[in-house]
């Protein structure tokens, strides 16, 4: 393709995933009590303190005139780009697909049928975790003082690593896909493994939205064992190319 026509591919493929990240995020303004009331769970029962009429919900609370409005804004958007991460992720692989062989296509459709479970799971523990984290978090304040949480700083907090994790787990979806198409070989992947393990616990340093132990392990630790666990496939895989490679030349 010249250099026009992928950027109009581009073009393209960020119009067709922002009109689903907005249409998704429709949906999240729609349920955005339901949403709010299940995160608020590691601190408060939300859904109680409105039944009950009362005046607090524990240690949250919503500050200024614009307040409660740009929270239900930034819900809603950072749910639909978790719920819209499945049509996202397909956009991300329909960029580069089409410099790809119809074999190497074939093979991609392995990363679209991997690639949203992945990402469920990862932003599934990402949530497992957060009460255990939020716990330990709050431990850090002196028993002589009260810690007041604002609301959207708190919720911007629990989606951020819940969308973090989920993105993180796509790490051997995307290994494994380019070894498929015989970008990346096995060798390559799990050879520089010091580097990879470094690179890893400086992306979780770096882009974890908490600074506590608990959350940097409960990621660092499935990532490890994912990018060792691609890297071991694709190792396999090569064994397997290579012997069918061989066995052609035979005959």
């Amino acid at each position: 393709m010249p250099l026009l026509d992928h950027l109009r591919e581009f073009r393209s493929r960020i119009v067709k995933a922002s009109i689903a990240i907005i249409l998704a995020s429709v949906l999240g303004w729609i349920f955005y009590n339901p949403i709010i009331t299940q995160l608020a769970k590691p601190v408060c029962d939300l859904k109680a303190a409105q039944e009950s009429m009362a005046s607090h919900c524990g240690s949250l609370y919503i500050n200024g005139v614009l307040g409660p409005l740009n929270l239900q804004i930034k819900v809603a958007f950072l749910s639909g780009i978790i719920l819209s991460a499945p049509i996202w992720l397909y956009q991300l692989w329909a960029f580069i697909a089409p410099a790809l062989h119809r074999r190497e296509k074939r093979n991609g459709a392995l990363f679209l049928a991997a690639a949203t479970p992945f990402f469920a799971a990862g932003a599934s523990l990402g949530y497992l975790i957060l009460p255990v984290a939020v716990r330990v978090l709050f431990g850090f304040t002196p028993s002589s003082l009260t810690n007041l949480v604002k609301f959207d700083d708190y919720l911007d907090f629990v989606m951020r690593v819940i969308l973090l994790f989920g993105i993180a787990f796509e790490l051997p979806v995307f290994l494994i896909t380019f070894n498929l198409i015989g970008f990346l070989s096995g060798r390559a992947i799990l050879k520089p493994w010091r580097i990879w393990i470094f690179a890893i616990c400086l992306f979780i340093a770096g882009f974890t939205p908490s600074a506590d132990p608990l959350s940097m392990i409960a990621l660092a630790l499935p990532l490890i064992a994912l990018y060792l666990g691609a890297g071991s496939f694709a190792l396999l895989n090569d064994r397997r190319r290579s012997k069918k490679i061989s066995s052609t030349s035979d005959h």
